[in-house]
């Protein structure tokens, strides 16, 4: 039996992925607009932006954490699909099946992305749903490019404000933990997701019960994406300081954060944003970990619907 390298199953698996969907005939220029070809849009520097596009009804858009893609969401669309909502998740610049962008991973970029893909499919009424990193990239876009296509957010194991320990955040994670984790992504990458799997889900506490479907899911999504871009967004979802971003939020906002979050703490985060955020509802998970989307999809997906029907 001959033996088959991980980069050639990754190779193989990205090649299926990207066979699903047609790309942009002709290469954009830097000044082209953001337009939708199919399952892919165009971003301002000509990078192309994966996206799925299910059902109809309300859009709920949807903005993953790092590493992974729009995958990640999976359990939340297919569930609000079948009740009645039109489901937008896209893969972040170098990420998954986006370009593998060089320059240009950090937030500003990636809510521009993320108002491009809004004006491409010209998504009105609608919910912005963030997870960790995603729920950064939900919180500077409607910082910077406003509410007016927006009728809710929801931010759940967000970033937000910061999750660097500054003087203005002492109660921040100190820059040893990210640069850690620069090194991990550098010399052993493939590992180190897999090692990440752990605190991510919750494994690592009494009774947890994390498949090895969960961790390989992970894994492979993280994988599928440019290594460049996934270790820059590591400082734009560490240093990136949302504060500003969080008070200009003047929509019906949900925060849902577990209480055993080992990536993103609650009491640096959620329990900070939902101060900031004016009349935002938090929902704390007892004893839930950071991937809590997967872990506890089912009370997720109720919560979200409650707040959707609200």
């Amino acid at each position: 039996m001959s033996h088959t390298s991980r980069r050639e199953v990754l190779l193989g698996t990205a090649a299926l992925a990207a066979a699903a969907v047609p790309v942009a005939a002709s290469a954009p220029t830097a000044s082209t607009p953001a337009v939708h070809n199919s399952s892919f849009i165009t971003a301002k520097d000509g990078a192309q932006i994966y996206f799925k596009d299910w059902g109809k009804g309300q859009p709920i858009v949807f903005s993953h954490g790092w590493p992974l893609t729009a995958d990640a969401w999976d359990d939340q669309m297919i569930f609000l699909c079948m009740n009645g909502y039109r489901c937008i998740a896209h893969d972040r610049r170098g990420h998954g099946r986006s370009t593998q962008t060089f320059d240009g991973n950090e937030m500003d970029t990636y809510a521009d992305d993320l108002a491009a893909l809004v004006a491409a499919l010209d998504l009105k009424d609608c919910v912005h749903i963030g997870h960790s990193t995603g729920g950064g990239e939900v919180t500077r876009y409607l910082g910077r490019h406003g509410t007016k296509r927006a009728a809710k957010a929801v931010l759940i194991g967000a970033v937000p404000p910061i999750m660097l320990r500054t003087e203005a955040n002492p109660g921040g994670l100190p820059m040893e933990v990210f640069d850690g984790i620069r090194n991990g992504v550098q010399n052993d990458r493939s590992q180190f997701y897999k090692d990440l799997t752990t605190p991510f889900y919750g494994a690592n506490r009494p009774g947890a019960k994390v498949s090895d479907g969960v961790r390989d899911s992970f894994w492979l999504q993280g994988m599928l994406g440019g290594i460049k871009p996934q270790y820059d967004c590591i400082k734009a979802f560490s240093e990136t300081d949302f504060t500003e971003d969080l008070k200009k939020i003047d929509i019906p906002t949900l925060i849902i954060h577990g209480d055993d979050d080992q990536i993103v703490p609650f009491a640096d985060s959620a329990a900070l944003s939902s101060k900031l955020i004016k009349n935002a509802q938090l929902k704390v998970y007892k004893g839930s970990p950071h991937g809590l989307c997967t872990t506890e999809h089912a009370r997720v997906n109720a919560d979200l619907l409650e707040f959707l029907k609200s």
